[in-house]
């Protein structure tokens, strides 16, 4: 008998879960549907030890989720509607997978709590539990949101390339190490599709980068390869990172995406290989 690898057990686990599948809706509080997966298990096929990956050298790494419909009951039986911005610091264990975090919020739904205050100690103790790391948790009025913004830097997406590779390729990216900059180039068009629901997720993308000059079109090209690229948002964003990191060479990276809503959250991972702190942007298809 072959025994299998720690990646090989965790990937059957999530195959095996209900993730992909029908689920029924639960509208009272459970905090046993959330599904953690690790986040080193995609590294570890790769042979690499995610804890001396370059951002993690920072504390500023960090997936913001936000979400759209919260809702709970006060002791009176009203319901309660916030928006809710959750913080995960990337030197987490796990992630937590999308869809189980989605039902997991809904179990709130005709559940009573004598306060706000009450629900967001309760989310951020499952929260923080299941993934291993404080996760901060805000609520926010629906009518405190803030206004749509937009990346600064040149948006790449009017370059004139011919693209044929829609997974990923590291060596599609070049750099011009005869000319040094700073700059902040970002695109609208990254596509990949969930692991476990085969959905596409879209995003927007930021590379901000000190170093020799990053190609434009090498670089749309790379992000375009995500396009039939199944992953889920954090390895996605971490996998970019590292590509431009150790291919193009910059003495300093940031490299911030901004997933489009599913389910009513959004995904978006900030790594840096410099102390910074992630703006959570609200981007026009957000």
């Amino acid at each position: 008998m072959i025994d299998k690898t720690h990646a090989e057990q965790e990937q059957e686990k999530l195959d095996s879960s209900p993730l992909g599948n029908h689920t029924a809706y639960v509208n009272r509080y459970d905090a046993s549907l959330l599904f953690p997966i690790e986040r080193a298990v995609n590294w570890q096929k790769r042979s690499i030890d995610r804890r001396e990956l370059p951002f993690l050298q920072q504390a500023g790494a960090v997936d913001i989720w936000n979400g759209y419909e919260i809702s709970w009951l006060n002791l009176k039986g009203k319901p309660i509607v916030r928006v809710a911005q959750f913080r995960f610091s990337a030197h987490s264990s796990h992630i937590i997978e999308s869809k189980s975090f989605k039902l997991y919020l809904n179990s709130y739904n005709l559940s009573e709590f004598s306060s706000e205050r009450a629900v967001i100690e309760q989310m951020q103790q499952d929260l923080s539990s299941a993934s291993g790391e404080l996760c901060e948790v805000t609520f926010y009025h629906l009518d405190q949101l803030p206004p749509v913004q937009q990346f600064k830097g040149e948006c790449i997406d009017d370059c004139d390339v011919q693209i044929t590779q829609y997974n990923p390729d590291v060596n599609l990216l070049a750099a011009d190490g005869s000319i040094q900059v700073t700059e902040q180039l970002y695109s609208h068009i990254l596509k990949s599709n969930c692991p476990v629901t085969g959905q596409p997720d879209w995003a927007s993308i930021s590379v901000a980068y000190k170093g020799a000059k990053i190609s434009q079109a090498a670089l749309l090209r790379y992000l375009v390869s995500y396009r039939e690229h199944g992953d889920f948002h954090e390895q996605c964003v971490e996998n970019i990172f590292m590509d431009v990191w150790q291919q193009c060479k910059p003495e300093e990276l940031t490299v911030y995406a901004r997933y489009i809503r599913r389910g009513g959250l959004d995904i978006n991972p900030f790594r840096s290989s410099v102390a910074a702190q992630a703006e959570n942007l609200r981007l026009s298809r957000q």
